[in-house]
């Protein structure tokens, strides 16, 4: 198992894994259901909660804020302001909950996720913590109305500097982007393989064809000189019945030699036949005058 996870197959899965694992926890999947609503929208409300929601939006816009309104008579406000830490971060959180359902003000709590609040900026976003809430008492039936006194809060505090301007932007998190990347770059260097790998199979299987057809040339052309060559001898046989010379010997003895060989490739038999079938024209040739310059 170690030896496998070495290999760079090995290692480049461990890598894929440990990546998907890290846009999973930081892409939200393991958030309830207040920071996986906040994740990509400005306001939350618990059932039973009396909210149009796409009027909320609309009402706080792209302003760093959000707003949760928890049901009524929620104990604990501070929960939720830490259940949209991540979610949320960088903005202003403003958790709501009417004091009964016949209640007459909000229990608010506010957490201002803003960067380096706890560190130079502790001071604004405790003001921020404070002041975002003033005024939503007057709207206990109506949590729309309040949403714009919050709205009209928070634009005060950005003039005072106490929050910094801007808008909210809700992007995927790094390994999001980094899985995307890393699919694409999969698909064009698979693509690339594929299209390489083909060319060079079909490269290679075209060089195949190419050399199977010139060694069964090559063969044909040897057979047929074999066959030529066999005539000669018989040729050169029959014109000596008897005791055969010398030369005729030594080239029979070759061509036994060389039929001895046959397995070899034919490329490299080819010549020797070829040679062989000249040795046999230039005897007969040489016979055929001694027997002329002979006297009748």
């Amino acid at each position: 198992m170690v030896k496998r996870l070495t290999t760079p197959f090995g290692l480049a899965l461990l890598g894929c894994l440990l990546l998907a694992g890290w846009a999973t926890w930081t892409g939200g999947a393991f958030d309830g259901p207040i920071a996986r609503d906040v994740r990509g929208s400005s306001v939350y409300a618990a059932p039973g909660v009396d909210l149009d929601e796409a009027a909320a939006e609309r009402v706080l816009g792209n302003r760093r804020l959000v707003v949760v309104f928890l049901e009524p008579g929620a104990e604990d406000l501070r929960s939720a302001c830490r259940a949209v830490d991540g979610a949320a971060e960088g903005t202003v959180v403003l958790v709501l909950s009417r004091e009964g359902v016949d209640g007459d003000d909000y229990d608010r709590y506010g957490c201002a996720l803003l960067p380096g609040s706890d560190d130079e900026n502790f001071g604004k976003a405790v003001v921020a913590e404070m002041t975002i809430a003033r005024g939503v008492d007057q709207f206990p039936d109506r949590p729309l109305e309040a949403l714009k006194v919050v709205a009209v809060n928070y634009d005060l505090l950005v003039r005072a500097g106490t929050v910094p301007d801007g808008a909210r932007v809700v992007s995927p998190s790094l390994p999001r982007y980094l899985i995307a990347g890393a699919a694409l770059a999969g698909v064009v260097v698979g693509a690339a393989g594929l299209y390489f790998g083909a060319r060079r199979a079909g490269t290679a299987f075209a060089d195949l064809g190419a050399r199977r057809a010139a060694d069964t040339d090559t063969r044909t052309a040897l057979n047929a000189a074999s066959a030529v060559l066999a005539r000669q001898i018989v040729a050169l046989d029959r014109d000596h019945p008897g005791r055969a010379p010398d030369e005729h010997r030594r080239l029979v003895a070759d061509y036994a030699r060389l039929m001895a060989s046959a397995e070899q490739d034919p490329a490299t038999l080819l010549p020797q036949v070829e040679r062989l079938s000249r040795r046999c024209a230039r005897l007969a040739d040489a016979r055929r005058e001694a027997r002329a310059a002979k006297p009748l």
